[in-house]
C-alpha cells in the first residue's frame, strides 16, 4: 500500500471538502436536490478537466515550478501578471473563508468549554495553531490532514445515518431548476473543486511519477463529488428552504453561516449526538481545506518571489501567507459565504480558463509539449469549449 497515494488522495480530498462543503447546501438551496446535483456533476467535470490541463503543464516545466513560471514559459509577460494577480486574490479569499469560517466555529467550541474568547482573538489563535502546521513542510500537513480526514470522513457518515431519518421529501425537492445558472450558487460550486492549485506541491512530493499523479486527481476529485450529492441531500431533506430557520434565511444571513447552519441542523434534529458530530465535522473541514490552500499559497510565494523555503526567507513567506487574510477577517469577520462567491469568479479565471490558455499556447505556438510527455485528451476543440464556458461563466459572475 502506497501510503503517500493515499496521503495525496486525502490531501485533495481535504482541500477541496472543507469550507465550500459546508456553504454548497445554503448556496444551491433554491435550486433543490436535483438541481445541485446537476451542479455538481457538471462543475466536477469542468474542473477536473482543468485539474489535468494544469498537470500537463506542469509538467513541461522544472519540477519546483508552480503557476507564475507556468504562465510566464507559456504566455509571457501577460500571463505571468494575470497569474499573479488572479492567483493572490483567489487563495487570500479561500484564506479568508476559512479564519472567518473557522474562527466562528472555533469560538463556539471555546464557549462551550467555558471559555469566552473574542471573534478577534478566535481568528489569531486559530490561524497560529494551524499556520504552524503549515510551516512545518508539506510532510507535516500530509500526516496531520490524514489523521483530520479520517476524523472528518467519521464523523460525516455517522452524521448521514443519523440524519437519514429526518429526511422529508417535500423538503428535499423544493427549489427551482430555472435558478441553475444563479451566479452564487455557481460560483461556490466551482470553487467547492478548486484544488487544482494544489497540483504543482504534489508534483514535487511525487517526484513527478505520473501514474499515482493520476491516480491522486481523479479518485481525489471522485470522492468530493460523491459526498457533496449525500452532503445536499442530508441538508436540504432535513432543513426547510424558507422560513425563520431555513437555508434561505441562512444564507442571508449577517452572521455567520457556518455556525448558523450547525445550530439550525441541531435544532431541527434535536439528538446531542448530531450536535457533537456536526461540530466536530464542520470544525475539521475548514482546517483541512486551510491546511491545502496555505500550502498552495506557500508553494506559490516561494516560485514567485524566488524564495527558498528555508530560515528568513521562510518566515517572511508565512508571514506574507497569512497576515493578510488575518487582518482582513478580523475586520470583517462575517466574510465566509461573500468571500467563496469572490473565489469562485477567480477560480473560472486560474482553473478553467488560464489552463485551457497555457495549455494551446505551450501546444500549438510555443511547442512545450514533447511526444513523450503526458497531454490531456481532446485537443484544439476541447480546449476552445473549456474556453468558451469560462468565458460565459467569467461575463455572468459579473453582470450578475
Amino acid at each position: 500500500m502506497d501510503f503517500k497515494i493515499i496521503g495525496s488522495i486525502l490531501l485533495i480530498v481535504g482541500t477541496s471538502i472543507g469550507a465550500g462543503m459546508l456553504a454548497l447546501p445554503i448556496a444551491t438551496a433554491q435550486l433543490g436536490f436535483i438541481g445541485s446535483l446537476i451542479l455538481l456533476v457538471v462543475c466536477w467535470s469542468v474542473m477536473t478537466a482543468g485539474a489535468f490541463l494544469i498537470l500537463e503543464v506542469n509538467l513541461w516545466m522544472p519540477q519546483n515550478s508552480n503557476l507564475i513560471s507556468m504562465a510566464k514559459a507559456t504566455m509571457g509577460p501577460v500571463g505571468q501578471i494575470i497569474s499573479w494577480v488572479f492567483y493572490l486574490l483567489l487563495l487570500y479569499s479561500l484564506l479568508c473563508a476559512y479564519i472567518s469560517g473557522g474562527s466562528g466555529l472555533f469560538h463556539n467550541l471555546l464557549l462551550a468549554c467555558h471559555f469566552d474568547v473574542s471573534q478577534t482573538w478566535s481568528s489569531i489563535i486559530f490561524t497560529l495553531l494551524f499556520g504552524l502546521v503549515v510551516f512545518l513542510g508539506i510532510r507535516s500537513i500530509d500526516y496531520v490532514n490524514r489523521g483530520l480526514m479520517f476524523v472528518k470522513l467519521g464523523a460525516y457518515i455517522l452524521l448521514i445515518i443519523l440524519l437519514t431519518p429526518f429526511i422529508s421529501t417535500s423538503k428535499l425537492f423544493a427549489g427551482d431548476l430555472s435558478q441553475l445558472t444563479a451566479t452564487s450558487a455557481m460560483t461556490v460550486t466551482i470553487t467547492s473543486f478548486g484544488y487544482a492549485s494544489i497540483i504543482p506541491s504534489l508534483r514535487i512530493y511525487f517526484a513527478s511519477d505520473l501514474r499515482k499523479l493520476k491516480i491522486a486527481i481523479i479518485i481525489g476529485s471522485l470522492v468530493p463529488l460523491i459526498c457533496y450529492a449525500f452532503w445536499d441531500a442530508i441538508i436540504m431533506g432535513v432543513i426547510p428552504l424558507d422560513g425563520a430557520n431555513g437555508l434561505i434565511t441562512i444564507l442571508h444571513s449577517s452572521k455567520n453561516s457556518t455556525s448558523d447552519l450547525v445550530n439550525t441542523l441541531s435544532a431541527t434534529a434535536s439528538k446531542e449526538s448530531i450536535t457533537i458530530f456536526a461540530r466536530l465535522f464542520t470544525s475539521i473541514c475548514v482546517v483541512t481545506s486551510f491546511l491545502g490552500v496555505s500550502l498552495c499559497l506557500t508553494d506559490f510565494l516561494s516560485d514567485g518571489l524566488n524564495l527558498t523555503k528555508q530560515g528568513n526567507s521562510n518566515l517572511f513567506l508565512h508571514a506574507l501567507t497569512f497576515l493578510p487574510p488575518l487582518i482582513i477577517v478580523i475586520f470583517f469577520p462575517n466574510a465566509f459565504i461573500k468571500a467563496l462567491e469572490y473565489a469562485g469568479i477567480y477560480c473560472i479565471i486560474l482553473l478553467i480558463l488560464l489552463p485551457a490558455w497555457m495549455a494551446w499556447m505551450g501546444r500549438y505556438r510555443r511547442h512545450l509539449a514533447k511526444a513523450s510527455q503526458y497531454q490531456f485528451f481532446g485537443g484544439k476543440t476541447f480546449l476552445l469549449l473549456m474556453m468558451i464556458f469560462g468565458v460565459a461563466m467569467l461575463i455572468k459572475s459579473m453582470v450578475n
